[in-house]
């Protein structure tokens, strides 16, 4: 039997059914069309009634679905009108007319567009956007007849000067942006023929010469100007700006500091309220150096940027207590001086979000109640001036903070509970180079969305703090040269999103957990620490792109387990235990471009697999005991001529954007570029030391994409100098001292024309300096010190007139400045004569006797001791057995 329920929902699910089929016989599931498009409809319909028509009937304002109207054509799941046919819709009787294009705006989708026998004169066209194609200038010239167009963009088509003329025609233009172009001539002089401009964008482009003051003279009505990013040159006077009452963009920023403006004319200042100024790196006001006085009189600031000038004078704080709407302010890379100090009462601004015054001289101790005068502030940067004091607990008011900079200043004490309790946007926190103490992160930290952490260079102590697993999404952690002790904790290997770990430069010991082949890093930093003896063989290294080891205990063989570092750009394992041979397959890294091995114990031959590392820059393999002779392929490396650029640097730590961009009222898009410039990266993180020079340095960031090196000093390594190491064309430096090389110096070495520092000193080398090292014209510092080297002493001619006596001493046959004089013959008096008499032949044999006698004593004697200690048998075997595994 069937029940009550079964009937009531086969009678609901026929109903539905008989709906579904209702619509498909409709071609549609929806029963109107949008409203933004039937009000279209309607205005569409008034233009072609004017003035006393009566076209489309059934086009009724109350009639809701206007994909039913005559002529309409709609999408059948997005109900967006894609036809429009509406040939001999007007009546003749009217007469010849002319349509306003811009009626067709609201229709997206519009895909066919009927018009004909409707008498139209024209479309009366008002705006034009072809932005960001691959326009040529002769496809633009049906645009330069509109002489009905209002607005036009033509920004990001790589077009040339020859499209000014025909430009030059739209004389009625109000809106232009030609941004992102290649035009390298000056601002054509028409642009001042287009009077009714009130919006014009030329940035991004190649203008030179200087930028006609007659320009603002004759556009009065301009608001939105954009001239940043050329090479404009010469001077301009914003006292040029007097008449345009109405601007409210002024964008002059990043002319590469070829472009000098002047403010400070008494007679004349700007008259507008700007909403945007930009005059970020363009020699502003120099050589004094001023903050623009007219600015004491702008309180509708929006953005203001004047980074990159080189102004100097008391920090103006009176620019937050004037511009209370004030969005972001960057003053970085100034000389302004003085206290970030304001008036609380005055200065309280709701909407700032970004304030950037790094790279100053700003002194003193930031305000107390900075955090809640600035409550919505998302980017502050302040890093890199001698700020002191505590960091203040208010920022922890700063709800929305994103970015926080205060590196490489003066604050002292423990940071601010309440702040790493309440700051939970935050992403980015840089407090490095300071002397701040206590524990990195209290477990009460609350960094919920924290990405990139850096508290290097301070003096935290104590342990690792467990507080950073309240940042799940950290992926990059630099807590280097601190006072951190104890051993790394097992929980490190929970920080899934780690990607970058620094802990060089602590006191932090024992064997590192297990954990860590949990963490899928890029960048692993653990030098000048206590690690040992071993790293986990379970790392994951897949990812690694720099490894630094040194400086621990580590001992035992290469690590095997880097075997997998396919990516691996810089590997530094110097200062440690390591011994036994260097592998082979440390050829097989196709993007290794430091290799940094000093210090330990490898023996044996240098593996000729080392000369597949093409892009190799930096390769140290000083202070161990490898022998044989060196491989000639070395040349092949061409040291720093194939490398990977970037490598080393910009390592992005940050995604944090800004949505602040101002937005212009138009009928084209105008946008203020970069307003809000927030991506954050640092060049510094991978470090590579390197003997340069004869001294220790360390390179970081930037330089090291130039830096280029071979060191392989301090070895057993015999036999004579391959010539073609003088190939090696770009080498900075090379050092082949204290081994046990012989023979002469190549003198193809006057082919390492970029050379630097070479030091060949403390072997047996015989012959003369060749006299074309003279021609090494980079050349400071040069040795052959201990060797036996004879002849005479190159030219003191270049370089070569700067090198004293230590650059030859311990050469007992070399003569010349800075040493003593030759002979007459060009040799030095000590050299040693062919002596004319034969030997005494009963007097060779009595020394041969003797030696062998000798000999016969030590080796019974040797065995017999051998016997006794068993200690001393023991690595007498050792000894032997190492030498063996060099051969195979």
């Amino acid at each position: 039997m069937v029940s009550h329920k079964s009937v009531a929902l086969v009678m609901q699910l026929s109903a539905l059914l008989s709906v579904l089929l209702g619509f498909c016989g409709s071609g549609r599931l929806s029963i109107a069309c949008l409203e933004l498009e039937r009000i279209g409809l309607m205005k569409l319909k008034a233009a072609f009634n004017l003035p006393n028509g009566s076209a489309l009937p059934l086009w009724l304002d109350d009639q809701g679905d206007c994909c039913r109207w005559e002529g309409v054509r709609c999408h059948n799941i997005s109900m967006r009108v894609t036809k429009l046919l509406l040939n001999d819709t007007r009546d003749s009787r009217l007469g010849p007319w002319s349509l306003n294009s811009s009626l067709f705006l609201p229709f997206e989708e519009l895909e066919v567009l009927d018009l004909g026998f409707n008498q139209l004169t024209g479309l009366k066209l008002q705006a034009v956007d072809v932005s960001f194609n691959h326009l040529a200038g002769d496809s633009l010239s049906a645009i330069w007849s509109m002489a009905s167009l209002k607005a036009l963009s033509i920004a990001g088509n790589q077009l040339g000067d020859s499209i000014f003329q025909g430009l030059c025609q739209l004389k009625g233009l109000e809106e232009l942006d030609a941004s992102y172009n290649e035009f390298v001539s000056s601002i054509p002089p028409c642009i001042q023929n287009m009077t009714s401009l009130y919006a014009l964008d030329l940035h991004r482009n190649h203008f030179g010469g200087n930028i006609p003051s007659s320009l603002f003279a004759n556009l009065k009505s301009l608001q939105y100007i954009s001239l940043s990013g050329k090479a404009f040159e010469g001077s301009f006077s914003l006292a040029a700006l007097t008449n345009n009452s109405r601007l409210e963009v002024f964008d002059l920023a990043n002319n590469y500091h070829h472009l000098n403006i002047t403010t400070e004319d008494p007679l004349h200042a700007p008259s507008a309220q700007l909403k945007i100024l930009r005059l970020s790196d363009c020699a502003l006001n120099e050589p004094r150096g001023v903050i623009p006085t007219f600015l004491r009189d702008q309180h509708e600031l929006r953005l203001l940027d004047l980074s990159h000038n080189n102004m100097s004078g008391a920090f103006p704080s009176w620019l937050l207590e004037n511009n209370t709407k004030l969005e972001a302010s960057k003053l970085s890379n100034n000389a302004f001086s003085g206290s970030f100090s304001f008036n609380s009462s005055t200065a309280s601004n709701v909407d700032i979000q970004l304030i950037d015054v790094s790279s100053n001289f700003i002194d003193g101790e930031l305000p107390v109640s900075i955090g809640s005068s600035f409550p919505n502030s998302a980017f502050i940067n302040m890093s890199r001036n001698v700020i002191r004091g505590g960091i203040p607990s208010s920022l922890g008011d700063m709800r929305l903070l994103t970015l926080l900079d205060l590196s490489d200043n003066d604050f002292i004490g423990e940071l601010p509970e309440s702040f790493l309790r309440k700051c939970q946007h935050l992403e980015v926190l840089k407090l490095s180079k300071n002397n701040l103490s206590g524990e990195i992160l209290p477990r009460t930290a609350n960094l919920t969305k924290l990405h990139a952490l850096s508290l290097d260079s301070n003096k935290f102590s104590g342990v690792i703090s467990p507080g950073l697993l309240n940042s799940p999404g950290l992926h990059f952690l630099d807590v280097s040269n601190n006072f951190l002790s104890g051993t790394v904790p097992s929980w490190i290997g929970d920080s899934e999103s780690l990607e970058n770990l620094i802990l060089s430069y602590n006191s932090l010991e024992g064997p590192s957990p297990l954990s860590f082949c949990k963490l899928n890093l890029k960048l692993l930093c653990l030098a000048a620490n206590g690690f040992g003896p071993t790293i986990p063989s379970c790392a994951n290294v897949s990812m690694l792109l720099h490894l630094s080891l040194g400086s621990n205990h580590l001992t035992g063989p290469f690590p095997q387990f880097l075997s997998d570092a396919s990516s691996i750009v810089t590997l530094d394992l110097i200062n440690n235990e390591y011994s036994g041979k260097i592998p082979k397959w440390i050829g097989s890294f196709p993007n290794l471009q430091a290799l940094l091995l000093k210090g330990n114990n490898f023996e044996c031959l240098i593996p000729h697999e080392l000369c597949q590392l093409k892009n190799m820059s930096i390769m140290d393999l000083s202070n161990n005991s490898l022998s044989g002779p060196i491989p000639s392929c070395l040349s092949t490396l061409d040291f720093g001529n194939l490398r990977v650029l970037g490598a080393f640097c910009t390592l992005s730590i940050s995604n944090a954007s800004a949505s602040m961009i101002y937005k212009f009222n138009s009928k084209v898009s105008f946008f203020v570029e970069n307003a809000v410039e927030t991506a954050y990266t640092d060049d510094q993180l991978v470090e590579v030391k390197f003997i340069s020079k004869s001294r220790l340095e360390s390179y970081r960031g930037s330089i090291l994409e130039y830096m280029s090196g071979l060191d392989l000093s301090c070895n057993n390594l015999s036999g004579s100098i391959p010539p073609e190491i003088g190939y090696m064309i770009n080498l900075l430096i090379l050092n082949l001292s204290n081994n046990h090389l012989l023979g002469p110096i190549p003198s193809t070495f006057f082919g390492l024309k970029q050379i630097e520092s070479l030091d060949l000193s403390y072997n047996g080398l015989t012959g003369k300096i060749p006299s074309q090292l003279t021609e090494l014209s980079f050349l400071s510092i040069f040795t052959v010190a201990h060797n036996n080297l004879s002849g005479q002493t190159p030219e003191r001619k270049n370089q070569f007139a700067t090198f004293d006596e230590k650059s030859y001493e311990g050469n007992i046959f070399l003569c010349g400045l800075p040493l003593e004089s030759c002979n007459t013959s060009g040799q030095s008096p000590l050299t040693p004569t062919i002596p004319d008499q034969k030997e005494d032949f009963s007097f060779r044999e009595a020394f041969a006797w003797s030696f062998a006698g000798s000999y016969v004593v030590a080796f019974l004697g040797t065995v017999a001791f051998l016997f006794i200690s068993s200690h001393y048998r023991t690595i007498m075997f050792n000894f032997f057995y190492r030498q063996i595994i060099c051969f195979y």
